[in-house]
C-alpha cells in the first residue's frame, strides 16, 4: 500500500500535487513542455508512477490542472494588488508590474505553442484561465477614463495593445540586476500609451495657466 504523506487522503493529495508542479515548473523551465514525461515529472516529484497516472492519465491533464492552479493563484494576488490602491493609474501600473513579474518568473509556453501541442479542448480550458485577467484589465481601464486619469478610448482596442505589450517577453529576458529597470520602463510605457499625464507634467500644465 502507498504511503500517505501528510494526515489524511486529502492533505496527501495536496501534497502529491504540490511536488508534481514543483517538478513540473522546474522542467517547464529548463526544457519545454515538448520535452516533459510525465515518468520525468514524477521522478523528479519522488511519485510512484502508479500515483502519478492516478492524479493525471497524460501530459494534458497536468498541464491544465497545473495552469489552472498557477491561474487560480495568480488571479488572488492580482486582485490584491489592484484592490490595495485607489487611483486608477495606480491600479494600471500595478496590474502591469504584477504581469510583468509573473511573465520574468515563468515560462509557460506561449499561447501558439499550446495550441499546436495541446487537443483543442484542453487548450480551451487553458486559454479560459485568462479572461478574469482580462476583465481586471477592463474594469481598470473603465474605471480610469470614469474618473478622467485619462482619455476616453475603446476599450476593445486599448485592452489588447496593453496585453501585448505586457507580453512581450523581450523585456524580461534581461540578466536579473537589469529587470526592476526593465519593468520600471515598461510600466511607464504603458502609462503613457493610455494618456496617463505624469504628475511632473500636470504640475507644469497648471503653472502655465
Amino acid at each position: 500500500m502507498p504511503k500517505i504523506i501528510g494526515n489524511s487522503l486529502g492533505e496527501h493529495r495536496e501534497q502529491v500535487r504540490a511536488r508534481v508542479f514543483d517538478a513540473l515548473r522546474n522542467q517547464l523551465y529548463e526544457r519545454g513542455f515538448e520535452a516533459i514525461t510525465l515518468a520525468g515529472v514524477a521522478a523528479e516529484a519522488g511519485v510512484g508512477r502508479t500515483a502519478m497516472y492516478n492524479h493525471f492519465p497524460d501530459r494534458e491533464h497536468l498541464l491544465v490542472a497545473f495552469v489552472e492552479d498557477e491561474a487560480a493563484r495568480y488571479v488572488a494576488r492580482l486582485t490584491e494588488a489592484v484592490d490595495a490602491v485607489d487611483d486608477p493609474a495606480d491600479k494600471l501600473a500595478a496590474f502591469a508590474r504584477l504581469q510583468l513579474t509573473t511573465l520574468a518568473e515563468y515560462h509557460i509556453p506561449p499561447g501558439t505553442t499550446l495550441a499546436r501541442t495541446l487537443a483543442p479542448s484542453a487548450y480551451r480550458r487553458i486559454a479560459a484561465h485568462a479572461d478574469p485577467i482580462g476583465e481586471t484589465l477592463d474594469a481598470i481601464l473603465r474605471e480610469g477614463m470614469r474618473r478622467g486619469s485619462w482619455p476616453e478610448q475603446d476599450p476593445a482596442v486599448l485592452a489588447p495593445m496593453v496585453t501585448a505589450a505586457l507580453g512581450a517577453r523581450q523585456v524580461v529576458d534581461v540578466p536579473p540586476e537589469e529587470l526592476p529597470r526593465a519593468i520600471d520602463l515598461a510600466v511607464a510605457f504603458v502609462l503613457r500609451a493610455v494618456g496617463v499625464i505624469p504628475a511632473e507634467d500636470s504640475r507644469a500644465a497648471a503653472r502655465h495657466h
